[in-house]
């Protein structure tokens, strides 16, 4: 079987890309705390978005696959680690007088971090679940780390189906504005983790950040 041909089974990468660019609009607003510049925010968005382009436009999928499985670990890392010292960063200017952040800045911060963990997370949930994006595109997945409630409709009237980031994007919005999983119930240790992580830090976004920005704005 030739590689194209191995490979039909390819989800589009568009969602991600649109997901990606309004995050990437959030790190604009003003005022916002970051803990990387925004040259190097672009190059990790570059190191995600690079292997896409290039499995939509070359025949090589396999390989394009390999880059891109590589591309999501790294993007997925170097996100959470931008998140965890942009916390760090806030929760330093707000404890430290004077601080000199004002509460703009706090509710901007907050609102791109919250959309980063969502982005991060989601990518994160696509990236492993069933054996990750190579064993889906091959039509070989593993054991499911979410079970999806479409998965358990038995119509033999409706089409075949599985999920897509779409889904990984809802189940991770959800994990953040609900700090629960409202959709997808996880099946394995490693999954219950990454919404717990998921989780803890919208919790800490929202009520510490968040809160302390509308407490500003207020007085």
């Amino acid at each position: 079987m030739s590689e194209p041909q191995a490979f039909l089974d390819l989800e589009p990468r568009w969602p991600i890309v649109a997901t990606i660019s309004i995050v990437f609009a959030l790190t604009l607003l003003p005022g916002r705390v970051r803990a990387f510049p925004l040259w190097m925010v672009l190059v990790i968005i570059a190191v995600l978005v690079a292997p896409m382009a290039g499995l939509r436009l070359s025949s090589a999928k396999q390989r394009w696959l390999r880059i891109e499985s590589i591309g999501t670990i790294v993007f997925v890392s170097l996100g959470a680690v931008g998140m965890l010292l942009d916390l760090k960063d806030l929760f330093v200017k707000m404890v430290t007088p004077p601080s000199g952040i004002t509460g703009i800045q706090l509710l901007n911060s907050s609102i791109s971090l919250w959309g980063t963990n969502v982005l991060v997370f989601s990518v994160a949930y696509w990236r492993i679940d069933r054996g990750g994006n190579v064993a889906r595109a091959k039509g070989m997945p593993g054991a499911p780390d979410w079970l999806f409630p479409r998965e358990e409709v038995d119509d033999e009237s409706l089409p075949p189906w599985r999920p897509t980031f779409v889904d990984y994007l809802f189940l991770a919005f959800c994990t953040a504005a609900a700090f629960t999983p409202a959709e997808a119930m996880p099946m394995t240790a490693r999954a219950k983790l990454l919404m717990m992580a998921e989780g803890l830090l919208a919790l800490v976004t929202v009520l510490a950040v968040a809160s302390r920005a509308i407490g500003l704005l207020g007085s």
